[in-house]
């Protein structure tokens, strides 16, 4: 069934210890959309300037995601990040960031939109976040992903998110920071306790941690041979998860952590080569591949 996600869309430079590239596609809605595509269909919420390629736009629709609800604002730029990763592919600094048409960004979803069942709240300020949900009151399933900033300077209004949300996607030294508990395990029971009624924490090369009132499991990243880009290896793996959560109609138990397998594959792929382009090159059949030889390494 079809799966909406309401994030940032931008043009990206990326700087790593071998390469570099500039204004490539990039954003959190971006990387989420097209990672779920290969389970589903999207509707993607987001805005850009009239400096965006209507070549993406058409890629992008290409790939069964409906763009409708992509604002273009005539004579403005679009969101553009610059970053730089260290040796250990990691780390990452930051170099610059224009908000540019994201600093005014208000979500207004088409009415179709609206009776989508499942919703991500791709990361982004927690005030902005509740007023899409406030126009979803029928959502079935709405997860939602957060970072340092909002934790820092907005935390009464993400706190009010999380009892709204069904599951809070997050990385580890973000549960640490919310919670003030250096310990993974505790963290992640900490912040379920805040309202979500699951929480799973992304660790990076390390794979992911889920928590639930009933239960804790942990599974390992795919061993990935050679890391390329890791820019939006967290957004593909949270649109990899909810592409397989609305493609089964479900989220029970044992869906889930299927779900949570492909978005860890999918991801997988993601870092295997700048923005989209490792992505552009496979198929669901490349994922069901993987996921037989990462079954068999979990296999004892």
């Amino acid at each position: 069934m079809p799966l909406l996600v309401v994030g940032s869309v931008a043009l990206d430079s990326v700087e790593t210890p071998s390469q570099r590239r500039d204004n490539i596609l990039g954003g959190s809605a971006v990387y989420f959309s097209y990672a779920a595509s290969f389970f589903t269909s999207v509707r993607l919420v987001g805005v850009v300037g009239d400096d965006w390629p209507p070549a993406h736009t058409e890629m992008l629709r290409a790939r069964n995601i409906d763009t409708a609800g992509l604002q273009v604002i005539a004579g403005a730029k679009t969101f553009r990040w610059r970053g730089k990763y260290l040796e250990n592919m990691n780390d990452r600094e930051t170099l610059d960031v224009q908000l540019n048409v994201m600093h005014d960004f208000t979500p207004v979803l088409p009415e179709s939109f609206k009776r989508c069942r499942y919703l991500f709240l791709a990361n982004g300020c927690p005030s902005v976040q509740m007023k899409v949900l406030d126009q979803m009151p029928g959502a079935e399933l709405v997860m939602a992903d957060t970072m340092d900033l909002w934790i820092n300077n907005d935390r009464q209004q993400l706190l009010e998110l999380l009892r709204r949300v069904d599951g809070l996607v997050l990385n580890d030294s973000e549960a640490k920071l919310l919670t003030g508990d250096e310990n993974l395990v505790r963290a992640g029971h900490r912040v379920q306790e805040l309202g979500p009624r699951f929480v799973i924490i992304k660790k990076g090369e390390h794979g992911a941690m889920f928590f639930s009132k009933h239960e804790t499991y942990v599974l390992p990243a795919y061993p990935t041979k050679q890391v390329v880009d890791p820019t939006g290896a967290g957004d593909s793996f949270a649109g990899g998860m909810m592409g397989y959560l609305a493609e089964q109609a479900s989220f029970d138990p044992k869906t889930l952590k299927e779900a949570m397998a492909y978005g860890i594959l999918v991801a997988s792929f993601t870092v295997e080569d700048f923005s989209l382009d490792r992505l552009q090159q496979i198929s669901r059949e490349d994922l069901r591949h993987r996921m037989g030889e990462y079954q068999r390494m979990l296999a004892f």
